[in-house]
Protein backbone atom coordinates (compact mmCIF):
# COMPACT_ATOMS: atom_id res chain seq x y z
CA UNK A 1 0.00 0.00 0.00
CA UNK A 2 1.49 3.32 -1.08
CA UNK A 3 2.04 6.16 1.43
CA UNK A 4 -0.05 9.36 1.11
CA UNK A 5 1.62 12.15 -0.82
CA UNK A 6 3.72 14.48 1.25
CA UNK A 7 2.66 18.12 1.49
CA UNK A 8 5.36 20.72 1.39
CA UNK A 9 5.48 23.13 4.34
CA UNK A 10 5.20 26.09 1.98
CA UNK A 11 1.86 24.81 0.61
CA UNK A 12 0.42 23.78 3.94
CA UNK A 13 -2.96 25.32 4.86
CA UNK A 14 -2.73 27.86 7.69
CA UNK A 15 -5.39 27.80 10.35
CA UNK A 16 -6.17 30.20 13.14
CA UNK A 17 -4.92 29.27 16.55
CA UNK A 18 -6.21 30.34 19.93
CA UNK A 19 -3.86 32.42 22.05
CA UNK A 20 -4.25 34.81 25.04
CA UNK A 21 -4.48 37.80 22.75
CA UNK A 22 -7.30 36.24 20.73
CA UNK A 23 -7.46 34.42 17.45
CA UNK A 24 -4.51 35.24 15.26
CA UNK A 25 -3.39 33.94 12.00
CA UNK A 26 -0.09 32.27 11.80
CA UNK A 27 2.35 34.28 9.78
CA UNK A 28 2.94 32.70 6.45
CA UNK A 29 6.63 32.48 5.77
CA UNK A 30 7.75 34.29 2.68
CA UNK A 31 8.59 31.88 -0.11
CA UNK A 32 12.22 31.84 -1.03
CA UNK A 33 12.72 32.79 -4.63
CA UNK A 34 15.15 30.65 -6.47
CA UNK A 35 17.57 32.41 -8.72
CA UNK A 36 16.72 31.91 -12.33
CA UNK A 37 19.32 30.44 -14.51
CA UNK A 38 20.10 31.72 -17.94
CA UNK A 39 18.11 28.89 -19.49
CA UNK A 40 14.98 29.81 -17.56
CA UNK A 41 15.17 33.55 -18.39
CA UNK A 42 15.28 33.08 -22.12
CA UNK A 43 11.52 32.67 -22.48
CA UNK A 44 10.46 35.31 -19.98
CA UNK A 45 9.41 38.91 -20.80
CA UNK A 46 9.90 41.66 -18.25
CA UNK A 47 7.36 44.55 -18.04
CA UNK A 48 8.38 47.89 -16.51
CA UNK A 49 6.16 49.31 -13.79
CA UNK A 50 4.10 52.20 -15.09
CA UNK A 51 4.04 55.48 -13.17
CA UNK A 52 0.47 56.68 -12.54
CA UNK A 53 -0.32 59.81 -14.52
CA UNK A 54 -2.09 62.82 -13.11
CA UNK A 55 -5.50 63.40 -14.65
CA UNK A 56 -6.14 66.66 -16.56
CA UNK A 57 -8.75 67.71 -13.97
CA UNK A 58 -6.13 67.60 -11.21
CA UNK A 59 -3.76 69.71 -13.29
CA UNK A 60 -6.48 72.24 -14.02
CA UNK A 61 -7.38 72.54 -10.32
CA UNK A 62 -3.76 73.31 -9.47
CA UNK A 63 -3.41 75.94 -12.17
CA UNK A 64 -1.18 73.88 -14.51
CA UNK A 65 -1.70 74.50 -18.20
CA UNK A 66 -2.19 71.42 -20.40
CA UNK A 67 -0.73 73.17 -23.42
CA UNK A 68 2.60 73.96 -21.79
CA UNK A 69 5.61 71.88 -22.71
CA UNK A 70 7.45 70.50 -19.76
CA UNK A 71 10.92 69.14 -19.46
CA UNK A 72 11.49 65.73 -17.97
CA UNK A 73 12.51 67.22 -14.63
CA UNK A 74 9.52 69.56 -14.49
CA UNK A 75 7.05 66.79 -15.28
CA UNK A 76 8.48 64.52 -12.64
CA UNK A 77 8.29 67.26 -10.00
CA UNK A 78 4.66 68.03 -10.89
CA UNK A 79 3.70 64.38 -10.76
CA UNK A 80 5.47 63.76 -7.51
CA UNK A 81 3.82 66.54 -5.44
CA UNK A 82 0.66 68.29 -6.63
CA UNK A 83 0.45 70.00 -3.21
CA UNK A 84 3.66 71.84 -3.91
CA UNK A 85 1.91 73.59 -6.77
CA UNK A 86 -0.95 74.63 -4.54
CA UNK A 87 1.38 75.81 -1.80
CA UNK A 88 3.41 77.91 -4.22
CA UNK A 89 0.29 79.49 -5.68
CA UNK A 90 -1.05 80.23 -2.19
CA UNK A 91 2.29 81.80 -1.33
CA UNK A 92 2.03 84.08 -4.33
CA UNK A 93 -1.48 85.06 -3.29
CA UNK A 94 -0.20 85.89 0.19
CA UNK A 95 2.52 88.11 -1.28
CA UNK A 96 -0.05 89.87 -3.44
CA UNK A 97 -2.29 90.45 -0.39
CA UNK A 98 0.57 91.85 1.68
CA UNK A 99 1.36 94.45 -0.95
CA UNK A 100 -2.23 95.34 -1.75
CA UNK A 101 -2.65 97.78 1.14
CA UNK A 102 0.39 99.87 0.29
CA UNK A 103 -0.38 99.87 -3.42
CA UNK A 104 -4.02 100.89 -2.88
CA UNK A 105 -2.92 103.75 -0.61
CA UNK A 106 -0.41 104.91 -3.19
CA UNK A 107 -3.03 104.78 -5.96
CA UNK A 108 -5.49 106.75 -3.82
CA UNK A 109 -2.91 109.44 -3.06
CA UNK A 110 -1.93 109.73 -6.72
CA UNK A 111 -5.59 110.00 -7.71
CA UNK A 112 -6.23 112.76 -5.21
CA UNK A 113 -3.09 114.58 -6.39
CA UNK A 114 -4.01 114.28 -10.03
CA UNK A 115 -3.64 117.35 -12.26
CA UNK A 116 -7.20 117.93 -13.53
CA UNK A 117 -7.35 119.22 -17.06
CA UNK A 118 -9.06 122.58 -16.57
CA UNK A 119 -9.07 124.91 -19.52
CA UNK A 120 -7.22 127.59 -17.53
CA UNK A 121 -4.56 125.10 -16.37
CA UNK A 122 -5.15 125.76 -12.65
CA UNK A 123 -5.68 123.10 -10.02
CA UNK A 124 -8.73 123.18 -7.77
CA UNK A 125 -10.16 121.28 -4.81
CA UNK A 126 -11.14 117.65 -5.38
CA UNK A 127 -14.88 118.39 -5.22
CA UNK A 128 -14.55 120.55 -8.34
CA UNK A 129 -13.91 118.78 -11.66
CA UNK A 130 -13.70 119.99 -15.27
CA UNK A 131 -17.20 118.55 -15.76
CA UNK A 132 -18.75 120.62 -12.96
CA UNK A 133 -21.29 123.31 -13.77
CA UNK A 134 -19.89 126.75 -14.42
CA UNK A 135 -21.89 128.23 -11.53
CA UNK A 136 -20.37 125.62 -9.21
CA UNK A 137 -16.84 126.40 -10.42
CA UNK A 138 -17.48 130.14 -10.05
CA UNK A 139 -18.79 129.55 -6.50
CA UNK A 140 -15.52 127.78 -5.66
CA UNK A 141 -13.29 130.34 -7.37
CA UNK A 142 -15.02 133.53 -6.21
CA UNK A 143 -16.95 132.90 -2.97
CA UNK A 144 -16.05 129.72 -1.10
CA UNK A 145 -13.48 130.53 1.57
CA UNK A 146 -13.55 134.31 1.06
CA UNK A 147 -14.09 136.16 4.37
CA UNK A 148 -17.54 137.80 4.51
CA UNK A 149 -18.34 140.72 6.83
CA UNK A 150 -21.69 141.94 5.47
CA UNK A 151 -24.67 141.04 7.68
CA UNK A 152 -26.99 140.34 4.75
CA UNK A 153 -24.45 138.10 3.03
CA UNK A 154 -23.66 136.30 6.28
CA UNK A 155 -27.35 135.62 6.91
CA UNK A 156 -27.77 134.42 3.32
CA UNK A 157 -24.91 131.94 3.65
CA UNK A 158 -26.23 130.78 7.01
CA UNK A 159 -29.67 130.15 5.51
CA UNK A 160 -28.26 128.38 2.43
CA UNK A 161 -26.04 126.20 4.60
CA UNK A 162 -29.11 125.14 6.55
CA UNK A 163 -30.83 124.24 3.27
CA UNK A 164 -28.11 121.61 2.65
CA UNK A 165 -30.23 119.19 4.68
CA UNK A 166 -32.65 119.10 1.74
CA UNK A 167 -30.66 120.29 -1.29
CA UNK A 168 -27.10 120.07 -2.60
CA UNK A 169 -24.91 123.07 -3.25
CA UNK A 170 -25.45 122.57 -6.97
CA UNK A 171 -29.24 122.78 -6.58
CA UNK A 172 -29.02 125.68 -4.13
CA UNK A 173 -26.86 127.73 -6.49
CA UNK A 174 -29.21 127.08 -9.39
CA UNK A 175 -32.13 128.37 -7.26
CA UNK A 176 -30.20 131.15 -5.59
CA UNK A 177 -32.06 133.97 -7.34
CA UNK A 178 -35.39 132.47 -6.27
CA UNK A 179 -34.16 132.36 -2.67
CA UNK A 180 -33.21 136.05 -2.84
CA UNK A 181 -36.58 137.02 -4.25
CA UNK A 182 -38.52 135.11 -1.62
CA UNK A 183 -36.42 136.30 1.34
CA UNK A 184 -35.94 139.93 0.25
CA UNK A 185 -32.20 139.60 -0.46
CA UNK A 186 -31.80 138.01 2.98
CA UNK A 187 -32.21 141.26 4.86
CA UNK A 188 -32.68 139.99 8.44
CA UNK A 189 -34.46 143.19 9.55
CA UNK A 190 -37.00 143.02 6.71
CA UNK A 191 -37.51 139.24 7.04
CA UNK A 192 -38.12 139.49 10.77
CA UNK A 193 -41.20 141.64 10.03
CA UNK A 194 -42.73 138.98 7.76
CA UNK A 195 -45.07 136.15 8.73
CA UNK A 196 -45.57 132.70 7.26
CA UNK A 197 -48.62 133.91 5.31
CA UNK A 198 -46.64 136.65 3.55
CA UNK A 199 -44.05 134.26 2.13
CA UNK A 200 -44.85 132.97 -1.36
CA UNK A 201 -42.33 130.21 -2.00
CA UNK A 202 -42.03 128.55 -5.41
CA UNK A 203 -42.87 124.88 -5.60
CA UNK A 204 -40.28 122.49 -4.15
CA UNK A 205 -37.96 125.31 -3.08
CA UNK A 206 -37.80 124.28 0.58
CA UNK A 207 -39.99 122.46 3.04
CA UNK A 208 -42.31 124.44 5.30
CA UNK A 209 -40.14 123.57 8.29
CA UNK A 210 -37.05 125.07 6.66
CA UNK A 211 -38.96 128.20 5.63
CA UNK A 212 -40.12 128.75 9.23
CA UNK A 213 -36.57 128.20 10.51
CA UNK A 214 -35.25 130.99 8.23
CA UNK A 215 -37.95 133.36 9.55
CA UNK A 216 -37.12 132.47 13.16
CA UNK A 217 -33.37 132.85 12.57
CA UNK A 218 -33.96 136.32 11.10
CA UNK A 219 -35.63 137.35 14.36
CA UNK A 220 -32.66 136.08 16.36
CA UNK A 221 -30.15 137.81 14.07
CA UNK A 222 -32.02 141.06 14.66
CA UNK A 223 -31.56 140.59 18.42
CA UNK A 224 -27.84 139.87 17.98
CA UNK A 225 -27.45 143.07 15.96
CA UNK A 226 -28.99 145.02 18.81
CA UNK A 227 -26.71 143.31 21.36
CA UNK A 228 -23.38 143.27 19.48
CA UNK A 229 -23.88 146.02 16.95
CA UNK A 230 -23.72 143.62 13.99
CA UNK A 231 -24.03 139.93 13.21
CA UNK A 232 -20.57 140.16 11.66
CA UNK A 233 -18.95 141.17 14.94
CA UNK A 234 -20.76 138.42 16.83
CA UNK A 235 -19.86 135.55 14.49
CA UNK A 236 -16.22 136.57 13.91
CA UNK A 237 -15.58 136.78 17.65
CA UNK A 238 -15.51 132.96 17.69
CA UNK A 239 -12.32 132.96 15.58
CA UNK A 240 -10.79 136.13 17.06
CA UNK A 241 -11.66 138.14 13.95
CA UNK A 242 -9.15 136.12 11.89
CA UNK A 243 -9.88 133.16 9.57
CA UNK A 244 -8.39 129.76 10.36
CA UNK A 245 -5.87 128.67 7.73
CA UNK A 246 -6.07 124.92 7.24
CA UNK A 247 -3.33 122.87 5.60
CA UNK A 248 -5.22 119.94 4.14
CA UNK A 249 -3.53 118.04 1.36
CA UNK A 250 -6.27 115.51 0.59
CA UNK A 251 -10.03 115.94 0.51
CA UNK A 252 -10.53 113.04 2.94
CA UNK A 253 -8.67 115.07 5.59
CA UNK A 254 -11.27 117.85 5.59
CA UNK A 255 -13.67 117.33 8.56
CA UNK A 256 -17.43 117.72 8.48
CA UNK A 257 -17.43 119.52 11.82
CA UNK A 258 -14.98 120.82 14.42
CA UNK A 259 -15.04 121.77 18.10
CA UNK A 260 -15.33 125.42 17.05
CA UNK A 261 -18.41 124.63 14.95
CA UNK A 262 -19.94 122.78 17.90
CA UNK A 263 -19.30 125.81 20.13
CA UNK A 264 -21.01 128.20 17.70
CA UNK A 265 -23.90 125.77 17.23
CA UNK A 266 -24.52 125.51 20.98
CA UNK A 267 -24.56 129.28 21.42
CA UNK A 268 -26.95 129.80 18.49
CA UNK A 269 -29.31 127.10 19.76
CA UNK A 270 -29.24 128.74 23.18
CA UNK A 271 -30.31 131.99 21.50
CA UNK A 272 -33.24 130.32 19.71
CA UNK A 273 -31.77 129.56 16.27
CA UNK A 274 -32.99 126.55 14.31
CA UNK A 275 -31.31 124.29 11.73
CA UNK A 276 -27.84 125.21 13.02
CA UNK A 277 -26.26 121.81 13.75
CA UNK A 278 -22.43 121.59 14.03
CA UNK A 279 -22.29 120.18 10.47
CA UNK A 280 -24.35 123.10 9.13
CA UNK A 281 -22.24 125.60 11.03
CA UNK A 282 -18.98 124.18 9.72
CA UNK A 283 -20.30 124.39 6.17
CA UNK A 284 -21.21 128.02 6.92
CA UNK A 285 -17.70 128.66 8.28
CA UNK A 286 -16.15 127.26 5.11
CA UNK A 287 -18.41 129.29 2.82
CA UNK A 288 -18.17 132.57 4.79
CA UNK A 289 -14.37 132.35 5.03
CA UNK A 290 -14.10 131.80 8.78
CA UNK A 291 -11.90 128.87 7.82
CA UNK A 292 -9.85 128.37 4.68
CA UNK A 293 -10.35 124.71 3.77
CA UNK A 294 -9.08 124.89 0.21
CA UNK A 295 -6.58 122.10 -0.40
CA UNK A 296 -2.95 123.17 -0.42
CA UNK A 297 -2.73 122.17 -4.09
CA UNK A 298 -5.67 124.45 -5.00
CA UNK A 299 -4.79 127.86 -6.39
CA UNK A 300 -7.45 129.47 -4.18
CA UNK A 301 -5.69 128.32 -1.00
CA UNK A 302 -2.74 130.63 -1.55
CA UNK A 303 -4.95 133.50 -2.76
CA UNK A 304 -7.11 133.37 0.38
CA UNK A 305 -4.01 133.44 2.57
CA UNK A 306 -2.62 136.41 0.64
CA UNK A 307 -5.91 138.31 0.95
CA UNK A 308 -5.99 137.65 4.69
CA UNK A 309 -2.43 138.87 5.20
CA UNK A 310 -3.11 141.99 3.14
Amino acid sequence: MSAPPRVDSADREFRSVLCPAGNKMQQKPKPVKKPLSDNNTKGLTFTAKKTPLISPSVLRRNGVSMNASYSSEASSSCESSPLSIASSSSGKRALRRSGSNSSSTLRRNLTEERDDCFSDGRRRCAWITPKSDQCYIAFHDEEWGVPVHDDKKLFELLSLSGALAELSWKDILSKRQSFREVFMDFDPIAISELTNKKITSPDSLLSEQKLRSILENANQVRKIIVEFGSFDKYIWNFVNQKPTQSQFRYQRQVPVKTSKAELISKDLVRRGFRSVSPTVMYSFMQTAGLTNDHLTSCFRHHECISNDEA
